[in-house]
């Protein structure tokens, strides 16, 4: 599942509280068709899966609002 939300994701942010990146993919979890949000570290060649989770809208636009997570390329 980690790897699908990473491969599959259409967005990506830094965190700057965590310090860590966030890869946001819509997939099927429980049933459901739900937003996932990956956060994971990038060093080089290296790509560090951190943690898995399903993420509700309102708390994905409010961490950019915010200024929280910043829009990553």
């Amino acid at each position: 599942l980690p790897r699908k939300v990473f491969m599959r994701a259409k967005e990506h942010y830094y965190d700057n509280s965590t310090k860590h990146y966030v890869a946001i993919s819509q997939l099927e979890f429980e049933g459901k068709i739900r937003e996932m949000a990956l956060t994971y570290d990038k060093r080089e060649d290296l790509v560090e899966l951190i943690t898995i989770h399903p993420i509700k809208s309102y708390q994905k636009l409010s961490r950019i609002d915010s200024g929280r997570w910043k829009k990553y390329e």
